[in-house]
């Protein structure tokens, strides 16, 4: 990939990740081109990475588009992630390479953003807890497996189902989120997988549950 599409690259996919493209918006590689500064040739190849990484679609006789995710590619993701993710957390356990202050310095992190919320400041809290759900969740995949295994997560999980998760919870579910957080923390300290595994595919379900709730607006989520 040239540098120009890569540059493309990023800043589309900042865009999709963080909701500046919601989903169904149609991306034009003329309107792109001209906003970024290049010429279309870049844009399309960083169109095209976009959609091998399944944050784009391309529709017959309309275009490159941000996906949009119906109830069976949620069920579908997260019975994905129940199974990688649960595989990841186990080896992290079992691997003892996880940087375990870190991850409690996470869990905390999110911990005080009730506070926030509690404050009335709904969006700025969905928004860190979101980021530091992020980088927990990654530092569990690193700490799993090698180059393949966070590879394959970050595709299933980087998604545009994953951006605005959190402004579907409750306060009860996210404090229950929060307590998996750190049990997961403790079994992974404790070097237990079975613990690990079991606790992370219970969280992973527990997302999908809430994702899937009879009247959760999927274009919000999106």
């Amino acid at each position: 990939m040239s540098q120009a599409a890569a540059r493309a690259y990023r800043a589309l996919r900042e865009d999709i990740l963080t909701g500046t493209r919601s989903a169904g918006s149609r991306l034009r590689e003329e309107q792109l081109a001209e906003e970024h500064g290049l010429s279309r040739t870049p844009v399309r190849e960083a169109i095209r990475r976009l959609q091998a990484d399944g944050l784009v679609r391309v529709v017959p006789n309309r275009g490159a588009e941000v996906v949009s995710l119906s109830a069976e590619d949620t069920e579908e993701i997260f019975g994905l992630r129940s199974l990688l993710e649960g595989y990841a957390a186990r080896n992290a356990a079992l691997r003892g390479q996880a940087d375990v202050p870190r991850l409690r310095e996470l869990c905390a992190g999110m911990e005080r953003q009730l506070e926030r919320l509690a404050g009335g400041d709904a969006d700025g809290a969905h928004d860190e807890i979101t980021r530091l759900n992020m980088e927990f969740h990654r530092a569990i995949h690193d700490a799993g497996g090698r180059r393949l295994l966070p590879e394959l997560l970050s595709r299933v999980i980087e998604v545009p189902l994953v951006r605005r998760t959190f402004h579907q919870y409750t306060t009860a579910e996210l404090q229950r989120s929060f307590i998996q957080h750190r049990e997961l923390t403790e079994a992974i300290a404790a070097g237990d997988g079975d613990w690990a595994h079991a606790v992370m595919q219970s969280h992973v379900l527990a997302a999908r549950a809430t994702l899937l709730r009879p009247g959760h607006d999927e274009e919000e989520t999106q």
